[in-house]
């Protein structure tokens, strides 16, 4: 089994900042768009899930023996109305800049990518578990 871990604390009541074990920082907050800092959790679980995405398909694009010029990938979400506002559908719209590859070979990439090895995309369908624990102030 490989697991993964992270810690996250409260920086401020709408701001928080996730550390993992390497000591790897990402910052979020839920701010209106007037004050944001940061994404928030349901943009960085776009930026997950691309960022999966592109690592599996540049790697296999140039197992092909394809040049990358750049890479790119627009992610939209459409969210629930109501609470919870969890996405609905999500949109992944690659853009490959190469000059040999075809069009069919890197839509079977991206399929390839985005079911069978983004660890992100797979998640999404994943069985969510929680526990609780309450600490007194010292």
């Amino acid at each position: 089994m490989n697991k993964k871990e992270i810690r996250l604390h409260m920086v401020a009541d709408r701001e928080y900042e996730a550390v993992n074990p390497e000591g790897n920082k990402v910052q979020m907050d839920m701010y209106d768009s007037t004050e944001k800092k940061h994404q928030s959790p349901m943009e960085l679980l776009l930026s997950g899930l691309a960022g999966c995405s592109a690592v599996d398909a540049v790697l296999m694009m140039k197992k092909k023996r394809k040049q990358v010029v750049n890479f790119e990938i627009h992610a939209e979400g459409i969210r629930n109305d109501g609470t919870p506002a969890f996405y609905k559908s999500i949109h992944l719209h690659f853009i490959l800049t190469s000059p040999d590859a075809t069009e069919v070979e890197f839509g079977k990439v991206i399929k390839l990518a985005v079911d069978k090895y983004c660890s992100v995309a797979s998640s999404l369908k994943s069985t969510i578990t929680h526990s609780t624990e309450i600490k007194k102030p010292l």
